[in-house]
């Protein structure tokens, strides 16, 4: 029996001795270290990026939609003559072998100087589109970002979770140690000592299951980070900090002006209006000046009559306007106009509808903040108690007044206690993050 202790005792401190070395050896990944890795890596804002850039270089090319547009074109043909002729009188001749070689080439010019500003339009609206691809990028960083610290902070809780583990243990194994002694004096049953044995053992399992539960968390994290997954060898802090001085209020104010996702549609907004620009112009006429310069060169090495030259070269310039009056189209222009102006309500509705789902977001969000705050509080205060209440139960076995089902009792109580304190400090960060998230305040 004394033998079972013994390896009982050695396992626990085997246990916490190497997760202590463990830690020591490991570097401590702060939160914003974390962040940084994953502003850099983050798959999804990489994409973002990616999409960003595709608009940035359009709007890159968008004044050249004034400037006139140069074309030019040249070609050289060769040509072998073999002819030979019978007159009515009984003449004959014979041309054959005359070699002869024409180039030509030609240089067009076409600058619309008028297209009912329609150039105007579509510059603008891919000056738009480019700040649009910008907004999404910081939409998507502070959606990223706040995925990342709720991963981060998961694998803070979890730890949370294996160190009060480790406190239940070692509550068990005081157990054991009780239950076997009364069994071995016959003040108490084996049951209890049997009993004692499988709640330890059981506390042993749900310790090597917490501890894989904090490796998939970190492969989660590092997952948001774009790292090996199987790079956890980092250690993260005991603790998680809360700020619970967060006004309604203020946040009321400044969403509006701040979260993402409305400046987003609200760019949406201002594209599809430019777009209706942009279709309203092909009811106007489109003037254009066009020039263009060509050029011709024939040579041959003999005449095929006395009518033909052997060499002759030309040069035509030419310039003028030309105007193109839309008359009759099969009414594609209203069409397209009507689908324009169809789209820009359809992106003023959406508008409302993300501002009263960030609205809607952001009361339940600060509701569950002020909710997990007084939850903390309470759970604080009756962690305590637990814990006063499993000691003096454990003193109470001690002393042969009380039996070990109330020392069970109390331990499930503290084990209940500290899961509910655990899960209110992360429930609160996740709250204060999403909070953050729809004010855009989490990247600066």
């Amino acid at each position: 029996m004394k033998r079972y202790i013994i390896k009982n005792c050695l396992f626990i401190l085997l246990l916490l001795g190497s997760t202590i070395a463990v830690h020591a050896q490991q570097q401590v990944l702060t939160l914003e270290q974390a962040i940084d890795v994953a502003l850099k890596n983050n798959f999804d804002i990489r994409l973002a990026r990616n999409t960003a850039e595709l608009s940035a270089n359009d709007y890159a090319y968008a004044n050249f939609a004034f400037a006139p547009r140069l074309n030019a074109t040249a070609g050289s043909t060769w040509s072998r003559t073999a002819t030979k002729q019978e007159f009515v009188n009984g003449s004959k001749r014979d041309t054959s072998g005359i070699k002869g070689n024409n180039i030509n080439a030609n240089i067009n010019l076409s600058w619309t100087l008028f297209d009912g500003l329609k150039m105007f339009a579509t510059r603008n609206k891919l000056e738009s589109i480019r700040s649009l691809g910008e907004l999404a990028i910081k939409a998507q960083v502070q959606n990223s970002v706040a995925t990342i610290i709720g991963g981060y902070y998961n694998i803070v809780q979890q730890k949370q979770q294996l160190r009060a583990l480790a406190e239940q243990m070692s509550i068990s194994e005081e157990r054991v140690k009780l239950s076997d002694a009364k069994f071995s004096t016959g003040l108490a049953p084996k049951t209890d000592l049997l009993q004692s044995r499988v709640d330890l053992n059981a506390q042993k399992a749900l310790y090597i299951r917490q501890q894989t539960l904090i490796e998939q968390s970190k492969a989660l994290l590092n997952q948001l980070m774009a790292v090996p997954a199987e790079a956890t060898g980092y250690d993260v802090p005991d603790s998680i900090p809360l700020n619970t001085g967060l006004s309604f209020a203020l946040l009321q104010q400044n969403i509006a002006n701040n979260n993402a996702a409305i400046k987003v549609q609200q760019q949406h907004v201002n594209v599809s209006a430019l777009a209706i620009k942009e279709s309203r112009a092909d009811y106007f006429p489109v003037l254009s000046f066009n020039s263009a310069y060509n050029y011709g060169r024939n040579t041959s090495n003999a005449a095929s009559n006395a009518f033909s030259p052997r060499f002759s070269r030309n040069g035509v310039l030419n310039y003028g306007l030309t105007a193109s009056i839309p008359i009759f189209n099969g009414f594609n222009v209203k069409r397209q106009v009507q689908n324009a102006r169809i789209n820009f309500e359809y992106q003023n509705i959406t508008l409302n509808n993300v501002r009263s789902q960030v609205d809607l977001s952001l009361n339940n969000a600060f509701k569950d903040y002020e909710y997990y705050k007084k939850a903390v509080a309470l759970e604080e205060e009756t962690n305590e108690l637990a814990k006063e209440n499993a000691m003096v139960a454990l003193e109470r076995f001690k002393q042969g007044v009380s039996t070990t089902i109330e020392v069970k009792l109390a331990q499930q109580s503290l084990e209940e206690s500290y899961y509910r304190l655990i899960q209110a400090r992360y429930n609160t960060k996740l709250a204060e993050t999403e909070l953050g998230r729809l004010n855009s305040a989490l990247v600066q």
